[in-house]
This record gives structure tokens, C-alpha cells and sequence, in this order.
């Protein structure tokens, strides 16, 4: 198998690694055709989904969308050049069906990527 294509290789960490995450919200991601169903890639998905749900709506999603996957491509992030950097980034997201608004859950190393232009506030 072309292990580029190997979806079961796109999270390689524990579940409860989803809890040193950032939770952020995001105006907006209306082109979700490059989502990916989390239960195409883990086993054990719906122990993730449980606590990407827990996070989200701890910082205000209001429980509405459903929780998927999405890939950020290295060329978007910043800092060096490393093997690991060249796979890019894959981020839980869910899009809440009442406003629109994304809620995006990535580890620490995302936050150099530039969310600023269109970042919002939750308490908006």
C-alpha cells in the first residue's frame, strides 16, 4: 500500500494526547469536501471523538456539526523544514450548523499557523 494514501497512518498519537490541544474558533471554513470522517482512519475512533467533543464544547461549541478531520499542508505553516514538517498537519474540526462559526482543535506546534485573519472570539 502507498503509505501516502494510508489513512490509518494520519493520527499517531492517544486520545488523551487531544487534551494538550488548542481549541480555536474560526470564521469561517464553508469548503468541507477535504474533511475526513474520523472513523476512516482509527479503530478506536470514537474514544477521540468523545474527548475532541468534550474540548469543543468546553470552549463554547454549542454541540451542533459534526467532529471531522482536516488536513493543513506543510507550505501553510511556518518554521523549518524538518521530515516530520514536510506531512504537515492534521486537525480535528467541526463546523456548527447555527452560525457557521469552525471550532478547530491542534496540537501545539499549529499555533504558528496565521488563524488571525479571521479568528473570533467566542464571546461574539
Amino acid at each position: 500500500m502507498n503509505t501516502q494514501r494510508d489513512k490509518s497512518k494520519i493520527i499517531t498519537y492517544p486520545p488523551e494526547t487531544l487534551r494538550t490541544f488548542i481549541v480555536e474558533a474560526y470564521q469561517w471554513i464553508d469548503n468541507l469536501n477535504f474533511t475526513i470522517n474520523p472513523e476512516e482512519c482509527l479503530k478506536n475512533a470514537e474514544e477521540y471523538i468523545s474527548i475532541a467533543r468534550e474540548m469543543f464544547l468546553d470552549a463554547g461549541w454549542e454541540g451542533d456539526g459534526k467532529i471531522e478531520l482536516m488536513w493543513i499542508p506543510p507550505f501553510m505553516l511556518q518554521g523549518g523544514i524538518t521530515a516530520a514538517s514536510t506531512l504537515g498537519v492534521t486537525i480535528w474540526h467541526v463546523k456548527q450548523s447555527e452560525d457557521g462559526v469552525s471550532w478547530l482543535l491542534s496540537p501545539n506546534r499549529i499555533t504558528t499557523f496565521n488563524l488571525i485573519r479571521n479568528h473570533v472570539s467566542v464571546d461574539e
